[in-house]
């Protein structure tokens, strides 16, 4: 026993330092075309900042005028003076309708080129229990974190099918690989886009289009900031335990694993961990990857275990405490 835990230790740190091995490699996008929606803020904009510093032609898709003009700004500034790089920005929803989003794809292909990376940043959250989100907010959650990924996937893939080759990128959550407290609406959506990495990894393969899906955690975005206004006591309280992490540190996790053609990309190793035990069917890109599953499911379960027991003392207490205050009201 104490000899396949010293070994699944070994295991994991020779992973843990081959991780950090290739974290630290060299970015390199020049005169690649780069589309990131969402790309005005949080994540999406470390992203493109990384992608325009590592000498990428960049496309970035937003709502907001202004945001999208002090974006398009800021990453001119960080272009390379040596390249000729390319900075467009287009105001569009992703819950567009399908047409829009094909026009405006083929007018940044116009001017930057086919697109090699797709980067599907654009999502929204909202925390709150089941029985009190209302319905449009499950509508809400499907229309930009599903509908919308499933929109501009759909408006890149011929033309990156026709150039032969590719990476998009999509973001879930650790709360799309397992259900938490308090992301009734939010959770589901997450879990779809896994499944859609999935399906499309599989689909895409044979047109040399890798798909990477990314599982952030907290992450310090005005997004994450306007989640916590209705966010319950009982999942602050569970997700405390993970920290909370720089978008910048997200984005270059996200980006390596996506050049090193890895299907799935975490940060920190709770992260890590969550995905490794919950793994399932996914594909698979890494020899080291799979040993360390097969080595670390049983261990890692029994740490789920106590982690979802702890979960559970945390809401047993909450509900103790609001019956007792309700009790003095």
């Amino acid at each position: 026993m104490w000899f396949y835990l010293l070994f699944v230790v070994f295991i994991i740190i020779i992973g843990l330092i081959l991780r950090h091995l290739t974290s630290n490699k060299r970015l390199d996008l020049r005169d690649k075309h780069v589309l990131i929606t969402g790309g005005t803020k949080g994540i999406g904009y470390s992203l493109a900042v990384l992608a325009i510093e590592s000498g990428a032609n960049v496309s970035v898709i937003a709502r907001n005028v202004d945001d999208l003009e002090n974006t398009k700004m800021s990453l001119l500034k960080k272009c390379n003076t040596d390249a000729k790089q390319k900075v467009m920005t287009f105001s569009l929803d992703v819950t567009s309708d399908i047409y829009d989003m094909e026009r405006m794809i083929t007018e940044a292909e116009s001017v930057s080129g086919p697109i090699n990376m797709l980067m599907c940043c654009a999502g929204t959250a909202v925390s709150m229990r089941f029985d009190e989100t209302p319905v449009e907010e499950f509508r809400r959650m499907v229309d930009i974190n599903y509908l919308g990924t499933v929109s501009v996937i759909k408006a890149c893939l011929p033309s990156m099918k026709t150039a032969g080759g590719g990476n998009i990128v999509l973001f879930s959550s650790i709360a799309g690989i397992f259900g938490l407290y308090g992301f009734g609406a939010y959770s589901p959506t997450k879990f779809a886009i896994v499944g859609l990495a999935q399906v499309l990894a599989m689909e895409l393969k044979s047109h040399n289009i890798s798909v990477t899906v990314s599982y952030p955690p907290d992450t310090d975005t005005p997004g994450f900031a306007n989640e916590q206004i209705n966010k319950p006591i009982e999942t602050k309280l569970i997700s405390d335990s993970g920290g909370l992490y720089s978008p910048d540190i997200v984005a270059k996790h996200t980006l390596t694993d996506a050049l090193s053609g890895k299907f799935h990309s975490t940060v920190g190793f709770e992260s890590w961990m969550v995905r490794t035990l919950c793994c399932g069917m996914s594909p698979f890109t890494s020899t080291i990857e799979v040993i360390l599953q097969v080595l670390t499911m049983g261990l890692f379960r029994i740490v789920g275990i106590i982690f979802l027991a702890k979960c559970d003392s945390i809401i047993k207490k909450c509900t103790q405490e609001k019956q007792i205050n309700k009790k003095c009201d």
